[in-house]
């Protein structure tokens, strides 16, 4: 992304000059590393300094947590690491761009987050909650509601999601997919085991992950697209008050929303998640939607490229040895 390529984006969606070219030309220069921006942040009450690597992480530079990383509850930024995200209208330089400017919109406020019991993610990062951040983040589009679960996110993110694509914010400019492909994991990498391989997809509706199991493996640069399909949500109401209806003993205690929800997944998507929770619940489900699909419930819309994401392994992210695709 060269500035001329940067200033006709931002006429395009109306971002100050100075503030924009300089932002992304720093964002972007090969020697980022050599200044650290510091943000001031409030860790559970107490002023600190962190460097926000992106635009739902950090890194602790000074106080009780220095060189601790940290990874933000309730919302995703777009990846940082390169030009990897694509749906719709967009090309994925400018969903590059709208992950910088989530960084630079990070770096820009003064946020306060809390943590309890400082709980770790899978990458040893504190999760934190940092309510104000993650509000301004996805009402302007520079990110995108989540949880981690089958569970939605919270409502108040919802609200501010669902104005920011009503008013085409942000990443919503060009198009809105049904689920967002936000992390890609190849077979081949070390961990992955039969069964428990996934990519993440995240509702749009109400932020909900979707784990799409998986043993494929993915070239370095690859292409990699989440189908999905179109249903109204009426149908997949009526589908699921047929379901309850039909099985009321079984769905006793089980709540509606969440039944609605992973059917529909299988009504969008063609799969659903396991349920770690409840395997009475679970094979209700394969054993009750391929009929629902057979008999033409869901409708007859084809599945077509939702969301897209360009795979690269971790270890060629970054660095001189990133990958080609990244450069």
């Amino acid at each position: 992304m060269n500035e001329l390529e940067a200033y006709a984006y931002m006429n395009k969606c109306k971002i100050s000059a100075a503030g924009f070219i300089i932002g992304i030309t720093t964002l972007l220069s090969p020697s980022e590393s050599a200044a650290v921006p510091a943000t001031k942040v409030f860790l559970n009450g107490v002023p600190t300094p962190v460097f926000f690597n992106d635009g739902d992480s950090f890194r602790v530079l000074a106080g009780k947590h220095k060189g601790t990383r940290a990874r933000l509850k309730g919302f995703n930024t777009l990846e940082t690491y390169g030009p990897v995200h694509g749906w719709g209208k967009w090309h994925y330089k400018e969903l590059y761009i709208n992950s910088k400017m989530g960084t630079l919109n990070a770096r820009n406020g003064i946020w306060h987050c809390s943590s309890k019991d400082f709980k770790k993610d899978g990458y040893g990062r504190i999760l934190w909650h940092c309510p104000g951040l993650a509000h301004d983040q996805v009402w302007r589009g520079y990110a995108h509601a989540m949880t981690v679960t089958d569970e939605a996110a919270d409502a108040r993110l919802i609200a501010a999601q669902t104005d920011a694509i009503k008013n085409r914010r942000g990443m919503w400019a060009r198009g809105v997919p049904d689920y967002i492909l936000t992390s890609l994991h190849s077979f081949d990498e070390a961990y992955a085991k039969p069964g428990k391989n996934y990519n993440r997809v995240v509702s749009t509706r109400d932020g909900h992950s979707a784990k799409w199991l998986h043993s494929d493996v993915y070239p370095e640069c690859s292409e990699v697209c989440r189908t999905a399909r179109k249903v109204s949500d009426e149908a997949i109401a009526q589908a699921t008050k047929r379901l309850s209806s039909d099985n009321e003993s079984i769905l006793t205690g089980f709540d509606p929303t969440r039944l609605e929800r992973l059917i529909g997944d299988f009504a969008r998507l063609g799969y659903w998640p396991k349920i770690k929770d409840n395997d009475t619940v679970q094979k209700l489900l394969e054993s009750t939607m391929p009929l629902y699909e057979t008999e033409g419930v869901f409708g007859n819309a084809p599945f077509e490229n939702d969301s897209c994401n360009i795979y690269v392994k971790f270890k060629r992210r970054y660095g001189n040895t990133r990958a080609e695709c990244l450069r």
